[in-house]
């Protein structure tokens, strides 16, 4: 049996040797595995073994340990097509299936998720038009990269951590501007860092390292 435990960017790859490739039919929720076992289209059995976390997309070129290449195609499936009469109604949609962590493929004028009539319901209620449908299903990658999302994931909180660093940079950096610039001014004014005391008192926040700041004005990260 063959090992798949490699992906490749298909621009590097021959158009003619990507056709010719053998075709591995997946469903999204079998396109998230990073170990599995599949037959090829052509009946071969085969393992596949991608870093973890890969999320397989329609068209992704795979090789095998023998050099041989395999190329990914998004199975259909049932779905839930979701269109709407404006802009407001769609947007409005994709929100409420955000908030319940649901993936979604979003496309120019459509939504597209996992068959649900819960879902289904919520989707009417709101205004938009909802069909069942059997396609591909493709929704969107995590923000911070990856796939498969969804409150409980443990890639879920890592997306939150990555948020959260990049909120804590961006306003250390702010603080940190803010903070220099009122000592440039107590220096400007010939005053020493110890004698700062009567400052203090007017700017506490600006003074004070009970944040973790160090004396030259930098947020820990």
């Amino acid at each position: 049996m063959r090992t798949i435990d490699k992906r490749i960017a298909p621009t590097v790859i021959a158009r003619s040797l990507v056709a010719r490739a053998p075709t591995l039919t997946l469903a999204y929720d079998a396109r998230c595995k990073s170990r599995l076992a599949a037959s090829l289209d052509n009946g071969e059995e085969v393992a596949l073994v991608l870093p973890r976390g890969t999320v397989l997309a329609d068209g992704d070129v795979l090789v095998a340990d023998d050099g041989g290449l395999v190329r990914v195609a998004a199975a259909n499936e049932s779905v839930l097509l979701v269109r709407a009469p404006d802009a407001l109604t769609l947007t409005r949609a994709a929100y409420h299936l955000g908030n319940r962590h649901t993936p979604v493929e979003v496309g120019a004028d459509y939504l597209k998720l996992e068959a649900d009539p819960v879902l289904e319901e919520m989707l009417k209620r709101l205004g938009a038009r909802v069909e069942t449908a059997s396609l591909p299903f493709q929704p969107e990658s995590g923000a911070y990269g990856g796939g498969h999302r969804h409150g409980h994931d443990a890639t879920f909180h890592e997306d939150y951590a990555i948020a959260q660093q990049v909120f804590e940079e961006h306003h250390g950096h702010e603080h940190g501007h803010a903070h220099e610039h009122g000592h440039a001014h107590d220096h400007g004014h010939g005053h020493h860092h110890h004698h700062g005391d009567a400052h203090c008192h007017d700017h506490d926040h600006g003074c004070t390292h009970h944040h973790g700041e160090h004396d030259d004005g930098h947020a820990h990260r």
